[in-house]
Order: structure tokens, then C-alpha cells, then sequence
């Protein structure tokens, strides 16, 4: 049972290892069972519906039918872990990640808005994506981009320590002004 004053930054550790290691099961420890997941995409080039509305459905969204199209996924919080008992937390966020047909490299960025349950056990029970940035590389490129990401504490990153390790190829440059504007 997660602490009083970690409950967020346990709940969302949860739900990263979960997507990122295709653990549905763990969802149970971060979502309430009539969580709300709402999706804002501004990009083309990926795509998830907007509004889904309990537990089952937010697993399969972002667990199980992601894990279908996605696999070296690396997902960090840019913040610093919450350490108090709010129930609201939003930070920007990192990920890197291969598409299993394409074998085609995704790296993106955006924002989390998490709302917790103020009684206990402090679940996820809204939880809003945005998605501002999402790169497409070259399967060539996997393996500087799982080098970087892999060397990235995790899951929480300071924006400046993602900067400093990320490789320089011209493919990611979107990625490193958005951090930068956002951060630096």
C-alpha cells in the first residue's frame, strides 16, 4: 500500500511500468475502477480515442492494444517525483519507443494531468494525455535512441540531464526545442 505522501508518485510509477512493460495487471494499483482517461492529440501521425471511461478500458488503450503496435517503450516524467499528499499533479513527459510492423523509431513529448482520489488509497481516478510532439526516425536509428533512453534515470528525468545524453541527430531536433522551451 502506497504512503500517504508518495501516493502519486507511486500510483504513476505503476501506470508507466504497466504500459511500458505491458503489465495490464498493475493498473490495478494505479487506476480507480471508474477512472476517466481523456486523450488531446495534436498530431497526425498517432492516434487513440478520446474519452475512455473505466479501469478495463484504460488498460486496454493504454496497455494492451499499445503494446500490440508498440515495444521498446521508454516513458519518463521531465519533473521531479510529487512528494506531498495533493491530489492534482501534471508534468511534461518523454517517450521513446519502436514500432513492431515498421520497425520505424518514435520519439515524443507532451504533457500528464493527473487528478488523484483524496481518500484512500489515493487511485488514479482522471488522468488527461496530451500529446504536443511525436518524431518519427528510421529503423536505423533504434539503437542510439535505446542507448540515450536506457541511460536516463527512471522514470522520473530532469529535462537538462535528457538534453545532455540525447543523441545528435537532426531527426530530433523538434524534441530538443521543446524541451528546451518548456524547461531550460
Amino acid at each position: 500500500m502506497a504512503t500517504n505522501m508518495k501516493f502519486a508518485q507511486e500510483n504513476i510509477a505503476a501506470y508507466i511500468r504497466a504500459k511500458d512493460q505491458n503489465q495490464p495487471h498493475l493498473m490495478t494499483l494505479a487506476f480507480a475502477e471508474a477512472a476517466v482517461l481523456e486523450m488531446v492529440v495534436k498530431v497526425e501521425s498517432i492516434a487513440f480515442p478520446p474519452i475512455s471511461k473505466g479501469l478495463a478500458a484504460i488498460s486496454d488503450v493504454l496497455v494492451r492494444r499499445f503494446a500490440q503496435t508498440y515495444e521498446n517503450v521508454h516513458t519518463f516524467c521531465l519533473a521531479a517525483p510529487p512528494l506531498g499528499d495533493d491530489v492534482n499533479f501534471s508534468c511534461s513527459w518523454l517517450v521513446g519507443m519502436s514500432e513492431k510492423e515498421s520497425r520505424r523509431v518514435r520519439v515524443g513529448c507532451g504533457r500528464y494531468d493527473w487528478l488523484f482520489q483524496a481518500q484512500v488509497p489515493h487511485l488514479i481516478e482522471r488522468f488527461t494525455i496530451t500529446i504536443d510532439l511525436m518524431q518519427s526516425l528510421a529503423p536505423g536509428s533504434l539503437p542510439s535512441i535505446m542507448n540515450w533512453l536506457s541511460q536516463l534515470p527512471y522514470p522520473w528525468c530532469s529535462p537538462k540531464i535528457a538534453l545532455t545524453v540525447a543523441p545528435a541527430l537532426d531527426e530530433l531536433e523538434p524534441i530538443r526545442h521543446y524541451i528546451t522551451r518548456n524547461f531550460v
